[in-house]
Protein backbone atom coordinates (compact mmCIF):
# COMPACT_ATOMS: atom_id res chain seq x y z
CA UNK A 1 0.00 0.00 0.00
CA UNK A 2 1.27 3.61 -0.97
CA UNK A 3 2.06 5.75 2.23
CA UNK A 4 1.69 9.30 2.80
CA UNK A 5 2.46 11.80 5.33
CA UNK A 6 -0.20 14.90 4.96
CA UNK A 7 1.08 17.54 6.31
CA UNK A 8 -1.14 21.06 6.76
CA UNK A 9 -1.90 23.77 9.13
CA UNK A 10 -5.84 23.69 8.47
CA UNK A 11 -8.10 20.28 9.33
CA UNK A 12 -11.05 19.69 11.40
CA UNK A 13 -10.74 19.84 14.92
CA UNK A 14 -13.68 19.72 17.70
CA UNK A 15 -12.89 23.19 18.62
CA UNK A 16 -12.99 24.47 14.38
CA UNK A 17 -15.39 21.67 12.88
CA UNK A 18 -15.22 23.63 9.28
CA UNK A 19 -11.70 24.14 9.26
CA UNK A 20 -10.04 22.93 6.17
CA UNK A 21 -12.60 20.27 5.60
CA UNK A 22 -11.88 20.41 1.60
CA UNK A 23 -8.80 18.95 2.80
CA UNK A 24 -10.34 16.13 4.46
CA UNK A 25 -12.74 15.43 1.73
CA UNK A 26 -9.60 14.77 -0.38
CA UNK A 27 -7.78 12.87 2.43
CA UNK A 28 -10.86 10.79 2.50
CA UNK A 29 -11.08 9.89 -0.84
CA UNK A 30 -7.86 9.20 -1.25
CA UNK A 31 -8.00 6.81 1.50
CA UNK A 32 -11.20 5.00 -0.41
CA UNK A 33 -8.43 4.63 -3.39
CA UNK A 34 -6.30 2.52 -1.32
CA UNK A 35 -3.79 5.44 -0.08
CA UNK A 36 -2.58 4.93 4.05
CA UNK A 37 -3.03 8.64 4.90
CA UNK A 38 -1.28 9.87 8.03
CA UNK A 39 -2.12 13.17 8.93
CA UNK A 40 0.30 16.40 10.70
CA UNK A 41 -1.74 18.82 12.04
CA UNK A 42 0.61 22.31 12.50
CA UNK A 43 -1.98 24.49 13.38
CA UNK A 44 0.00 27.79 12.99
CA UNK A 45 -3.81 29.43 13.12
CA UNK A 46 -3.77 29.13 17.19
CA UNK A 47 -0.24 29.59 17.87
CA UNK A 48 2.48 30.59 15.45
CA UNK A 49 4.63 28.35 17.83
CA UNK A 50 2.92 24.96 16.89
CA UNK A 51 5.36 25.37 13.78
CA UNK A 52 8.04 24.97 16.17
CA UNK A 53 6.64 22.30 18.11
CA UNK A 54 5.24 20.64 14.41
CA UNK A 55 8.81 20.46 13.46
CA UNK A 56 9.30 18.07 16.26
CA UNK A 57 6.13 16.46 15.76
CA UNK A 58 7.36 15.96 12.04
CA UNK A 59 10.68 14.20 12.66
CA UNK A 60 8.89 12.15 15.29
CA UNK A 61 6.85 10.25 12.78
CA UNK A 62 9.79 9.90 10.20
CA UNK A 63 11.73 8.20 12.93
CA UNK A 64 8.55 5.62 13.91
CA UNK A 65 7.23 5.31 10.27
CA UNK A 66 8.04 4.97 6.95
CA UNK A 67 6.61 6.89 3.89
CA UNK A 68 6.44 6.94 0.40
CA UNK A 69 5.45 10.49 -0.24
CA UNK A 70 4.75 13.69 1.75
CA UNK A 71 2.37 16.07 0.91
CA UNK A 72 1.81 19.30 2.49
CA UNK A 73 -0.59 21.37 2.00
CA UNK A 74 -0.24 25.36 1.88
CA UNK A 75 3.37 26.61 1.53
CA UNK A 76 4.37 26.60 5.63
CA UNK A 77 3.65 23.53 6.33
CA UNK A 78 5.50 22.79 2.85
CA UNK A 79 8.55 24.20 4.32
CA UNK A 80 8.41 22.68 7.82
CA UNK A 81 8.57 19.29 5.31
CA UNK A 82 11.40 20.24 3.27
CA UNK A 83 13.38 20.15 6.43
CA UNK A 84 14.56 16.25 5.03
CA UNK A 85 15.29 14.80 2.05
CA UNK A 86 13.94 11.23 2.79
CA UNK A 87 11.19 11.09 0.62
CA UNK A 88 10.08 13.54 -2.14
CA UNK A 89 7.76 16.32 -1.36
CA UNK A 90 4.17 17.30 -3.20
CA UNK A 91 3.05 21.04 -1.77
CA UNK A 92 -0.53 22.52 -2.65
CA UNK A 93 -1.02 25.80 -2.40
CA UNK A 94 -3.99 27.84 -2.33
CA UNK A 95 -4.00 30.69 -3.05
CA UNK A 96 -2.77 32.95 -0.10
CA UNK A 97 0.52 31.91 -0.20
CA UNK A 98 1.25 33.71 -3.41
CA UNK A 99 -1.24 36.71 -2.95
CA UNK A 100 0.45 40.38 -2.44
CA UNK A 101 -1.29 41.07 0.82
CA UNK A 102 0.57 37.88 2.24
CA UNK A 103 4.38 38.42 4.19
CA UNK A 104 7.12 39.74 1.98
CA UNK A 105 9.34 36.59 2.79
CA UNK A 106 6.60 34.22 1.92
CA UNK A 107 5.28 35.57 -1.27
CA UNK A 108 9.14 35.36 -2.44
CA UNK A 109 9.79 31.69 -1.74
CA UNK A 110 6.32 30.50 -2.10
CA UNK A 111 6.28 32.09 -5.61
CA UNK A 112 9.77 30.08 -5.80
CA UNK A 113 8.62 26.95 -4.56
CA UNK A 114 9.74 24.81 -7.63
CA UNK A 115 13.54 25.24 -6.29
CA UNK A 116 12.14 24.01 -2.98
CA UNK A 117 9.55 21.21 -3.66
CA UNK A 118 10.02 18.47 -5.61
CA UNK A 119 6.50 18.93 -7.06
CA UNK A 120 3.42 21.51 -6.62
CA UNK A 121 0.11 21.72 -7.30
CA UNK A 122 -1.96 25.31 -7.42
CA UNK A 123 -5.55 24.91 -7.91
CA UNK A 124 -5.58 28.17 -10.50
CA UNK A 125 -4.22 29.28 -13.42
CA UNK A 126 -4.14 32.60 -11.83
CA UNK A 127 -2.32 30.86 -8.87
CA UNK A 128 0.03 29.48 -11.50
CA UNK A 129 0.62 32.88 -13.56
CA UNK A 130 1.98 34.40 -9.98
CA UNK A 131 4.84 31.91 -10.01
CA UNK A 132 8.23 32.97 -11.00
CA UNK A 133 9.09 30.54 -13.83
CA UNK A 134 6.86 27.65 -12.97
CA UNK A 135 7.71 25.02 -14.68
CA UNK A 136 6.48 20.85 -15.73
CA UNK A 137 6.90 20.62 -11.94
CA UNK A 138 3.55 22.82 -11.03
CA UNK A 139 0.68 21.18 -11.79
CA UNK A 140 -2.88 23.23 -11.77
CA UNK A 141 -5.57 20.78 -9.78
CA UNK A 142 -8.28 22.61 -8.61
CA UNK A 143 -9.89 21.63 -5.18
CA UNK A 144 -13.33 19.17 -5.98
CA UNK A 145 -16.85 19.10 -4.61
CA UNK A 146 -18.41 16.06 -3.14
CA UNK A 147 -21.40 15.78 -5.13
CA UNK A 148 -22.88 13.16 -3.60
CA UNK A 149 -22.82 15.65 -0.15
CA UNK A 150 -23.56 18.66 -2.33
CA UNK A 151 -26.76 17.61 -4.23
CA UNK A 152 -30.15 19.88 -5.24
CA UNK A 153 -32.55 19.52 -2.70
CA UNK A 154 -36.05 21.36 -2.75
CA UNK A 155 -35.85 24.70 -1.23
CA UNK A 156 -38.80 24.22 1.09
CA UNK A 157 -37.78 21.17 2.65
CA UNK A 158 -34.55 22.66 3.06
CA UNK A 159 -36.10 25.86 4.83
CA UNK A 160 -38.40 23.70 6.71
CA UNK A 161 -35.29 21.82 8.20
CA UNK A 162 -33.58 24.98 9.10
CA UNK A 163 -36.28 26.80 10.43
CA UNK A 164 -36.05 29.86 7.56
CA UNK A 165 -38.81 31.47 6.71
CA UNK A 166 -40.29 29.71 3.35
CA UNK A 167 -41.03 33.03 1.61
CA UNK A 168 -38.65 35.43 2.11
CA UNK A 169 -35.60 36.35 -0.40
CA UNK A 170 -32.83 35.07 1.27
CA UNK A 171 -28.85 36.06 0.46
CA UNK A 172 -26.50 33.07 1.82
CA UNK A 173 -22.69 34.02 3.21
CA UNK A 174 -20.62 31.20 4.24
CA UNK A 175 -17.73 31.21 5.73
CA UNK A 176 -15.47 32.94 8.67
CA UNK A 177 -16.41 36.36 8.23
CA UNK A 178 -14.08 37.58 10.45
CA UNK A 179 -11.34 37.11 8.33
CA UNK A 180 -9.85 40.42 6.44
CA UNK A 181 -9.54 38.86 3.19
CA UNK A 182 -13.45 37.97 3.07
CA UNK A 183 -14.56 41.59 3.50
CA UNK A 184 -17.43 40.88 4.96
CA UNK A 185 -18.45 44.61 5.36
CA UNK A 186 -18.70 44.43 2.11
CA UNK A 187 -21.99 42.02 2.07
CA UNK A 188 -23.81 43.93 4.85
CA UNK A 189 -23.30 46.92 3.29
CA UNK A 190 -24.91 45.62 -0.09
CA UNK A 191 -27.88 43.92 1.70
CA UNK A 192 -28.83 47.18 3.46
CA UNK A 193 -28.98 48.73 -0.13
CA UNK A 194 -30.82 46.05 -1.33
CA UNK A 195 -33.10 46.88 1.33
CA UNK A 196 -34.29 49.63 -0.39
CA UNK A 197 -35.27 47.20 -3.12
CA UNK A 198 -36.44 44.70 -1.32
CA UNK A 199 -37.79 45.37 2.08
CA UNK A 200 -37.76 41.59 3.35
CA UNK A 201 -34.47 40.68 2.50
CA UNK A 202 -32.56 38.59 5.20
CA UNK A 203 -28.95 37.83 5.14
CA UNK A 204 -27.84 34.61 6.66
CA UNK A 205 -24.36 33.94 7.89
CA UNK A 206 -22.99 30.71 8.25
CA UNK A 207 -19.50 30.64 9.69
CA UNK A 208 -18.28 27.88 11.97
CA UNK A 209 -20.86 25.19 11.71
CA UNK A 210 -20.44 21.90 10.88
CA UNK A 211 -19.73 21.15 7.07
CA UNK A 212 -22.37 18.55 6.92
CA UNK A 213 -25.13 21.56 7.41
CA UNK A 214 -23.71 23.44 4.70
CA UNK A 215 -25.58 21.75 1.41
CA UNK A 216 -28.73 22.38 3.51
CA UNK A 217 -28.06 26.15 3.78
CA UNK A 218 -27.30 26.40 0.16
CA UNK A 219 -30.39 24.79 -0.97
CA UNK A 220 -32.36 26.69 1.49
CA UNK A 221 -30.90 30.15 -0.06
CA UNK A 222 -31.73 31.83 -3.00
CA UNK A 223 -27.85 33.07 -3.87
CA UNK A 224 -24.80 33.30 -2.46
CA UNK A 225 -22.94 36.24 -2.26
CA UNK A 226 -18.72 36.19 -1.93
CA UNK A 227 -16.58 39.55 -1.47
CA UNK A 228 -13.48 38.37 -0.83
CA UNK A 229 -10.32 40.40 -2.46
CA UNK A 230 -8.16 37.35 -2.86
CA UNK A 231 -8.64 33.64 -3.15
CA UNK A 232 -7.17 30.64 -5.17
CA UNK A 233 -10.28 28.72 -6.15
CA UNK A 234 -12.99 29.14 -3.56
CA UNK A 235 -14.63 25.78 -2.64
CA UNK A 236 -17.82 27.90 -1.03
CA UNK A 237 -18.29 28.94 -5.11
CA UNK A 238 -17.88 25.20 -6.19
CA UNK A 239 -20.39 23.53 -3.51
CA UNK A 240 -22.71 26.33 -4.55
CA UNK A 241 -22.73 25.59 -8.11
CA UNK A 242 -23.13 21.64 -7.07
CA UNK A 243 -26.43 22.67 -5.38
CA UNK A 244 -27.63 24.47 -8.58
CA UNK A 245 -26.93 27.76 -6.31
CA UNK A 246 -26.58 31.44 -8.19
CA UNK A 247 -23.34 33.11 -7.44
CA UNK A 248 -22.41 36.57 -7.10
CA UNK A 249 -19.02 36.80 -6.59
CA UNK A 250 -15.87 39.48 -6.70
CA UNK A 251 -13.41 37.91 -9.46
CA UNK A 252 -10.94 36.01 -7.74
CA UNK A 253 -9.55 33.39 -8.27
CA UNK A 254 -11.44 31.24 -10.81
CA UNK A 255 -14.41 32.48 -10.20
CA UNK A 256 -14.75 33.70 -13.52
CA UNK A 257 -14.10 30.37 -14.84
CA UNK A 258 -16.32 28.27 -13.11
CA UNK A 259 -19.57 31.04 -14.04
CA UNK A 260 -18.56 31.60 -17.26
CA UNK A 261 -21.77 30.94 -19.37
CA UNK A 262 -24.30 29.76 -16.02
CA UNK A 263 -27.00 31.90 -15.89
CA UNK A 264 -27.86 33.57 -12.61
CA UNK A 265 -24.33 33.73 -12.04
CA UNK A 266 -22.60 36.93 -11.91
CA UNK A 267 -19.23 38.66 -11.16
CA UNK A 268 -19.23 42.04 -9.36
CA UNK A 269 -16.83 44.71 -8.35
CA UNK A 270 -16.33 45.59 -4.53
CA UNK A 271 -18.64 48.80 -4.70
CA UNK A 272 -21.86 47.92 -2.80
CA UNK A 273 -23.81 49.25 -4.63
CA UNK A 274 -22.30 47.12 -7.56
CA UNK A 275 -23.18 44.10 -5.27
CA UNK A 276 -26.61 44.92 -4.49
CA UNK A 277 -27.56 45.47 -8.32
CA UNK A 278 -26.50 41.98 -8.99
CA UNK A 279 -27.91 40.41 -5.87
CA UNK A 280 -31.59 42.02 -6.76
CA UNK A 281 -31.11 40.63 -10.69
CA UNK A 282 -31.61 37.07 -9.15
CA UNK A 283 -33.81 38.04 -6.27
CA UNK A 284 -36.06 39.26 -8.80
CA UNK A 285 -36.23 36.06 -10.89
CA UNK A 286 -35.25 33.11 -7.85
CA UNK A 287 -34.27 31.06 -9.81
CA UNK A 288 -31.87 27.61 -9.92
CA UNK A 289 -28.33 27.28 -12.18
CA UNK A 290 -27.70 24.79 -14.02
CA UNK A 291 -23.91 24.91 -12.17
CA UNK A 292 -24.00 21.47 -11.38
CA UNK A 293 -23.62 20.56 -15.05
CA UNK A 294 -21.24 23.58 -15.72
CA UNK A 295 -18.23 22.16 -12.74
CA UNK A 296 -19.00 18.30 -12.92
CA UNK A 297 -15.15 17.92 -14.40
CA UNK A 298 -14.64 19.50 -10.46
CA UNK A 299 -16.49 16.07 -8.73
CA UNK A 300 -14.03 14.66 -6.16
CA UNK A 301 -14.06 12.10 -7.54
CA UNK A 302 -12.45 12.79 -10.63
CA UNK A 303 -9.98 15.59 -8.82
CA UNK A 304 -9.43 13.07 -6.60
CA UNK A 305 -7.78 10.93 -9.52
CA UNK A 306 -5.85 13.68 -10.91
CA UNK A 307 -3.97 13.66 -7.25
CA UNK A 308 -3.47 10.11 -7.09
CA UNK A 309 -2.27 10.11 -10.40
CA UNK A 310 0.72 12.60 -9.62
CA UNK A 311 1.39 10.41 -6.72
CA UNK A 312 2.26 7.50 -9.22
CA UNK A 313 4.24 9.92 -10.94
CA UNK A 314 6.53 10.42 -7.68
CA UNK A 315 6.00 7.35 -5.78
CA UNK A 316 8.29 4.21 -7.21
CA UNK A 317 6.33 2.05 -9.60
CA UNK A 318 6.27 -0.96 -6.57
CA UNK A 319 3.85 0.96 -4.63
CA UNK A 320 1.75 2.94 -7.40
CA UNK A 321 -2.25 3.02 -7.46
CA UNK A 322 -3.95 1.12 -9.36
CA UNK A 323 -6.45 3.69 -11.00
CA UNK A 324 -9.54 2.19 -13.13
CA UNK A 325 -10.85 4.66 -15.55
Amino acid sequence: MMKVLLVTNMYPTPEEPAFGTFIYDQVTALSRLGVEMDVLLINGRKSSWNYLWGLFQFWGKLITRRYHLIHAHYAMSGFVARLQFLYPLLVTYHGAEVADYVPWWLKFFARRGHHFFDQIIVVSQREKDLMIRANARVHIIPGGVDFNTFRPVPVAEARAQLGLPLDKPLVLWAGEHWQPVKRFELTKAAVELLRQRLPDVELVLVSGKPHEVIPLYMNACDVLVLTSFSEGSPTVVKEAMACNLPVVSTDVGDVASLIAGVEHCYLTTDDPQVIADKLYQVLQVRARTQGREAIKHLDSAVIVRQVAALYNQICPAAHRLELEQ
